[in-house]
């Protein structure tokens, strides 16, 4: 038995070993007597998944139980990214919404997110209430009642949410000023979800879209895993160079994420892509509306709200943080460091493929490529440049590594002047136009090393004297 516990976005194990179909029961049922004490059941429960192995199988595993319990389940017969199903919620009016992904995690691990009505990350009381029903269900708990059974009694609706999700995104962007621009746009689907979706989108006009790892694959060949971060982007880079594209676009397992690539085959950091679409949003689009960030995110997105006169709010990491603060501020963005970006009028959730759409949509108004806008945003903000280190550890020396972290006491890191450290969620340091941040995953052995500089030597020197502080060797990188 693995206690069930919800990361920065739902809960996740390595298949097999923790993620196990008794598990996902479990969380199936804890999940349906949480909807019946909110007296929502009658309202039905939308049930998707990604690409991963087994996933499709794990989804049923909770269709069945939801069904067991006589909750309604809207199903999505194909691997579907989670946006995509998230905006099935509000389309369906259902109570939310249970998806089997990992989304970036690496191809042994898969996962279980639950999305509430508002069709967002499930929100810290939304996840400790889950927690604490999860906890109480036994094995003997568990109601199940087969597909086939509940086809026949009505409680299994066959759903295609794509066709509401694409007029959804007609209203969010211009398709056919994208369709219509004539750019040459490579696509990295990796392996995931989002296979598909860009070229279906953007199809008919002088606009051409390549797409490479389209297909599923859940050994995601050739990457780590399906994060959409420049190791992970080698060959999308080569290829937008090889093919004199004009600009590649990567999204991650569940379509959250987005990646970009220039023209040049160079990354664009998640850090400078939030901040792009955010001026495009202030500059062009003339929207005004607070942005929230969390606290792993870029320093340009504060210069951007002084300089629009706009709030901005800051979070710990995730959505489940930031989704609530849009919703209660109607943020015209919120967006972190993971290259998850969520937009007003939309969800108060991570869409990658709007995401990716929105950059698109700005290089087909401006005529610029790429490069050339990152120049217009450091125009406003001065240069920022951005890298994250995951170190591995062996799990049984966690306790050793927070005890070290939590005793720093410095006064200079890399030669830079400590100016205040905080601890909304981990260590961070910040210096003159500079912050670092060390934190854990809330889902892998990772420890996460952040940092923003004026450069990218500076950025590269902060990391190494992070490492050297906590006795961490670079080959873990």
């Amino acid at each position: 038995m693995t206690a069930i516990k919800f990361g920065t976005d739902g809960w996740r194990g390595v298949i097999a070993r923790d993620f196990t179909f008794q598990n996902v029961a479990l969380c199936a049922q804890g999940v349906a007597n949480y909807l019946r004490q909110e007296g929502v059941g009658d309202k039905g429960l939308v049930v998707g998944y990604d690409t991963r192995f087994a996933s499709a199988e794990f989804a049923a595993q909770v269709a069945e139980v939801m069904a067991g319990n006589g909750i309604r389940v809207f199903w999505c017969a194909n691997a579907c990214p989670t946006p995509v199903l998230s905006y099935s919620i509000l389309h369906q009016g259902a109570a939310g919404a249970a998806v089997i992904t990992a989304s970036h995690n690496p191809p042994m691990w898969n996962g279980f997110k639950y999305k509430p009505h508002y069709a967002g990350s499930a929100s810290p009381d939304i996840i400790a209430r889950l927690e604490e029903e999860i906890g109480k269900v036994a094995a003997e708990d568990v109601n199940v009642l087969t597909i086939e059974r509940a086809r026949s009694q009505q409680l299994v609706q066959d759903v295609d949410p794509l066709g509401p999700y694409f007029e959804q995104i007609g209203k969010m962007v211009d398709l056919k000023l994208i369709s219509g621009a004539g750019l040459k746009v490579m696509v990295d689907a990796m392996y995931g979800a989002g296979g598909g979706y860009l070229p279906l989108l953007l199809g008919g006009g002088s606009t051409g879209v390549r797409e490479i790892n389209g297909e599923p694959n859940p050994a995601f060949p050739g990457i780590r895993q399906p994060e959409p971060v420049a190791p992970n982007l080698q060959r999308l880079s080569q290829l937008v160079v090889d093919e004199k594209a004009d600009v590649g676009i990567a999204l991650d397992g569940d379509a959250d994420r987005l990646g970009v690539v220039d023209e040049k085959g160079s990354f664009i950091t998640t850090l400078q892509a939030f901040a792009l679409i955010a001026l495009y949003l202030l500059e062009l689009k003339g929207e005004r509306g607070p942005l929230v960030k969390s606290l792993t995110s870029t320093a340009m997105v504060d210069k951007l709200g002084k300089l629009y006169q706009v709030p901005v709010h800051e979070t710990q990491v995730g959505f489940k943080y930031i989704g609530p603060v849009m919703m209660a501020e109607q943020a015209l963005m919120g967006g972190e460091e993971s290259g998850g970006f969520g937009f007003r009028g939309h969800i108060p959730e991570r869409d990658g493929i709007l995401s990716g759409l929105l950059v698109l949509e700005l290089m087909a108004r401006t005529g610029r490529r790429p490069s050339e806008l990152i120049q217009h945003l450091y125009s406003k903000v001065g240069p920022h440049f951005y890298n994250r280190r995951d170190v591995t550890f062996d799990p049984e020396s966690r306790e050793e590594l927070q005890t070290k972290l939590a005793a720093l006491s410095v006064e200079e890191i890399a030669g830079r002047r400590v100016h205040s450290v905080d601890y909304m969620d981990g260590t961070r340091f910040k210096f003159d136009n500079a912050w670092m941040l060390l934190r854990f995953s809330g889902t892998e052995p990772l420890l996460r090393l952040y940092a923003e500089a004026e450069s990218v030597q500076r950025v590269d020197e902060l990391l190494d004297a992070a490492q050297e502080l906590l006795g961490l060797e670079r080959d873990n990188e």
